[in-house]
């Protein structure tokens, strides 16, 4: 059956939709245990370990269970007790969903670190978080014995694989030593679960507690970003639904987007610990029969650039792809991508937004024929996704994602556009992006996370009343729907005309000579800033560039001004960039955002120099 993209449920979903939140309520048990215990659990494959050209290898969600208990006994047998926070510094791996399982469980408290984080960026998270222990592998050991000196409360390191040699415990070993029964902390649905540390773009990162609950008031943007994962009438083994993304299993878009989701519907989710490339990641979409991916925009820009497809066949046929659902998020997409998602890949894209501290708020959900909520889990197991009243019949559900917007708040979100006094912004009017406490029925949302780590200052000042700022500017127009404006120290002035960077590097990745951009202020002593462009060229005319120094210059004025000409050509006089800077690569955040500060920064210094 064809879904007619004109299908629009946001009202019905939005006013209907409650949330069913028990007392008690523990992430590894919804994501793991209750899968182990079903009568196909030997069978039912948690997590796919993929490389390329390798035969993969699987872990089960009875494997999965089995080893989170060993774990959970080794770090009881360490010390670790309830609300202990526990650093798990792996990429994606069978071992690092066991490592979350196994803390979870506990009521211990999981710390994600990336595999890319620095020495001052790793002393500061276990200095700040009191970590008492930490897992490491061969990708992550080094930096973490580098500053392990500066750390004395973390009285412990635990090493999976070539690590093993180097820590204190070898993991293989501890686990096969493990015996007996462990039983699960009965948490909490309120209790702290996990602690993630913001990117830190301004200023010290800080520690969001992110409780159990949390993935309840996740679930209801997953489902719908992801086009209904979960509702497909197949809650048994044989589940051809199989999830990926490149994102880091450390940060909240590969684990609250991507991992702990997966496992609580009992899907599969592949692990690949390579180097993201446009081919690559095709291949192993390909390989592995993705359904259901998240793909960082920068991600799509560069396949849309590399993988651009032919008249005769899209990326689609050509990669035999079997995709239902693409959800982005970090940036904003912006209608170049969309429409090579829709062309080229077969699938509208979701674009999503939310911050660590209160995830999956705004989205974007393609209308897909859901099937009946008869064929879901047994009643219970779906705390979050109960309605009032009534059984979901097979009807096309969602909404029409528009090109360039964020969308519009998920069920169960109350979300508004307000100003600096804290009062909703009329429609069209830019203001912060702001989450109230309470959904339209006055019920607690459960998305909310308790608090910065030892910052009640700064908690404090997430809120304005009931509504939790975001920091994110945007506007909302008369259907709901809100569209990005930029962080609110992104946005800036020139010649007295207000500037998004966003609607200016959507336009500028459409050029064929552009990968990647950014779009910064640069001071001016007659317009306060001018329009600055940071570009990443698009391999094709990286390799075109001439090397002679003369030769280089004059093909980089011309390709200069091509671009300004542009942008001119499709936005406001004023918006396009006077100045154009090509670089290699722009500074991104671990999670895959512009680092748009860093460039604005380094501006501001060489007009100081200049001066």
């Amino acid at each position: 059956m064809r879904v007619s993209q004109l299908q629009d449920n946001h009202a019905a979903l939005h006013g209907g939709f409650g949330w069913l939140v028990p007392v008690h309520f523990n992430i590894a048990q919804a994501c793991c245990q209750r899968w182990a215990q079903a009568g196909d659990a030997a069978r039912r494959v948690a997590i796919h370990a993929y490389e390329p050209g390798m035969t993969g290898q699987f872990l089960s969600y009875a494997e999965l269970q089995q080893q989170a208990d060993r774990l959970s006994i080794v770090l009881r047998q360490q010390g670790v007790s309830r609300g202990d926070r526990v650093a798990i510094v792996l990429p994606q791996r069978f071992e690092t969903a066991v490592a979350y399982m196994a803390v979870l469980q506990m009521g211990a408290v999981a710390m994600p670190l990336s595999q890319l984080f620095g020495p001052q960026a790793l002393e500061y998270r276990l200095q700040d978080s009191d970590a008492v222990l930490a897992i490491c592998d061969e990708s992550t050991i080094d930096g973490v014995l580098g500053i392990r000196a500066s750390c004395p409360g973390l009285h412990s390191v635990i090493g999976v694989g070539a690590a093993a040699a180097r820590a204190d415990t070898d993991y293989q070993v501890a686990l096969a030593a493990a015996s007996g029964h462990f039983e699960p902390v009965p948490t909490l649905a309120e209790e702290p679960a996990i602690l993630i540390y913001t990117s830190g773009t301004t200023g010290n990162p800080k520690g969001a507690l992110i409780p159990h609950r949390a993935l309840i008031g996740n679930l209801s943007g997953f489902v719908c970003s992801q086009n209904w994962f979960g509702f497909d009438g197949r809650d048994n083994a044989d589940s051809q639904a199989v999830f990926w993304s490149p994102a880091d299993w450390a940060w909240t878009g590969g684990l609250m987007d991507a991992l702990l989701p997966s496992l609580y519907f009992g899907r599969p989710i592949v692990a690949f610990r390579g180097r993201f490339s446009p081919e690559v990641a095709l291949g192993l979409m390909r390989d592995c029969g993705v359904t259901h991916t998240f793909l960082f925009p920068t991600a799509l820009k560069a396949m849309m650039k590399a993988c651009p497809g032919s008249p005769g066949a899209s990326v689609r046929q050509q990669f035999k792809l079997k995709l239902q659902a693409i959800m982005s998020a970090g940036e904003a997409v912006g209608d170049a991508v969309f429409d090579y998602c829709q062309q080229q890949l077969g699938v509208t894209v979701n674009e999503m937004f939310g911050q660590t501290e209160v995830n999956y708020i705004v989205g974007n959900c393609a209308p897909t024929l859901v099937a009946s909520r008869t064929a879901l889990p047994p009643e219970g197991s779906q705390p979050a996704l109960g309605r009032p009243g009534g059984e979901l019949p097979d009807l096309a559900m969602g909404w029409p994602a528009r090109p360039g917007s964020m969308g519009r708040p998920y069920p169960g979100h109350r979300v508004a556009v307000i100003d600096e006094d804290g009062r909703p912004c009329a429609t069209g009017v830019a203001g912060d992006v702001a989450i109230n406490r309470f959904d339209v029925h006055g019920q607690p949302d459960p998305i909310f996370f308790l608090g910065y780590w030892k910052n009640d200052a700064a908690t404090r000042a997430k809120y304005s009343g009931d509504w939790c700022r975001t920091g994110d500017l945007a506007i909302q127009d008369e259907q709901g729907y809100l569209w990005y404006q930029g962080r609110a120290d992104d946005v800036f002035k020139s010649a007295g005309y207000r500037i998004g960077p966003g609607e200016i590097e959507n336009c500028l990745v459409k050029h064929p000579a552009v990968a990647n951009a950014a779009v910064v202020p640069k001071p001016d002593a007659a317009r306060g800033a001018l329009v600055k462009a940071y570009v990443v060229l698009a391999p094709v005319f990286i390799a075109n560039r001439p090397y002679a120094i003369e030769a280089r210059a004059q093909f980089d004025a011309e390709l200069v001004a091509q671009l300004q000409a542009h942008v001119k050509d499709k936005l406001a006089p004023y918006e396009y960039p006077k100045e154009v800077e090509f670089v290699e690569a722009l500074p991104m955040t671990t999670t895959g955002k512009v680092q748009r500060r860093v460039l604005r920064l380094q501006e501001e210094a060489r007009a100081r120099q200049a001066d």
